[in-house]
């Protein structure tokens, strides 16, 4: 491989700094380098990337954990490979482990479990947000397994640059850039077998994207963005429609004020999930609820009745089905 000048690697080093830096700020906000960050690294070379970056940029304010799900036999050891890079490196690292197998669907399982180990560490350390290294690439993938299931706004908004304590940062670069780091700067990582795997959709997805030149991720990220910035203007419009209704409205009342159908979808959809907090309501069967509403026809979903309230067109009651009789026909 032919050798970089020096002068020309430290301008390239710095580009790439300055980039990651305006990643953190626009997703954090005034104050970001003031802040302390726990980088997630799986030791792929996207992760591992971020890792550096970060441990060039604010080396005093970031920390690492690895999280070992156990489900490969190499995970172990591949978990020590990380730690023994931040050990030279002068990095705190950590390997998180579940106390419990992993059980029901393996990929949402396991996801949900990552994302608790690593923000149990971040509130255990003091830590101010937990940063992943999900790219345009990651973005460009999900936005097209989303288009396939037919999300509306906040679906197509993909992975949000901030969620909760969660920060991505490098939302704007993409994967062969990532790659490229690890390879000048000599860094170790491992190829997660599951990537190549084609019974997981995004792995298939990926495959299926890698060879085309049509679609620019880049461009498909700032989409993304601006999709997240609409879901944000839906969501304040839903809340200011609810401001509005009556102090005496209870969360059984559901008003129609001729609202857009994307506001009433929400407007349902939060006051179902006030009883019911683990609802969820395919954006079909909500649009089949709307038209039985609308029409004047009670609805059901679940176990929740909507009716329309006596001698209102526009004033629904949500109440509990009421339960059938086992005995009545036996």
């Amino acid at each position: 491989m032919m050798q970089t000048p020096p002068n020309q690697k430290q301008a390239v080093d710095s580009h790439r700094l300055e980039r990651l830096a305006a990643g953190l700020k626009l997703a954090v906000g005034s104050g970001w380098q003031n802040k302390r960050y726990g980088v997630a690294v799986s030791g792929g070379p996207d992760s591992m990337a971020l890792t550096w970056l970060m441990a060039n940029l604010l080396p005093e304010n970031m920390a690492a954990a690895t999280v070992d799900h156990g489900f490969r036999s190499a995970s172990a050891e591949e978990a020590r490979m990380v730690a023994g890079y931040c050990a030279h490196e002068h990095i705190n690292h950590q390997i998180l482990c579940p106390a419990m197998p992993i059980t029901g669907s393996l990929q949402a399982a396991a996801r949900a479990e990552r994302y608790r180990l690593l923000d149990q560490w971040r509130r255990d350390h003091g830590l101010d947000y937990i940063l992943t290294a999900h790219h345009a690439d990651d973005q460009l993938e999900t936005l097209f397994m989303r288009l396939n299931r037919s999300s509306g706004v906040a679906g197509l908004a993909g992975v949000r640059r901030k969620n909760g304590r969660v920060v991505r940062p490098l939302l704007q670069w993409r994967r062969a850039e990532l790659l490229a780091v690890v390879l000048e700067e000599d860094i170790p990582f491992i190829e997660d077998p599951s990537n190549s795997d084609q019974r997981f959709d995004r792995a298939r997805l990926r495959h299926a994207l890698a060879g085309q030149h049509l679609i620019d991720a880049e461009a498909a990220a700032r989409s993304a963005g601006y999709l997240a910035d609409a879901e944000d203007a839906v969501e304040w419009a839903v809340e200011q429609a609810l401001a509005a209704w009556p102090t005496s409205d209870g969360p059984n009342i559901i008003r129609d004020q001729n609202y857009p159908d994307e506001l009433f979808r929400r407007i349902i959809l939060r006051r179902l999930r006030h009883h019911r907090p683990d609802l969820t309501v395919r954006a079909a069967t909500l649009d089949s609820l709307i038209s039985a509403m609308r029409a004047g026809r009670r609805a059901m979903v679940g176990d929740l009745l909507i009716d329309r309230q006596p001698r209102s067109d526009a004033i629904w009651l949500i109440s509990a089905a009421p339960r059938r009789n086992a005995h009545k026909n036996a």
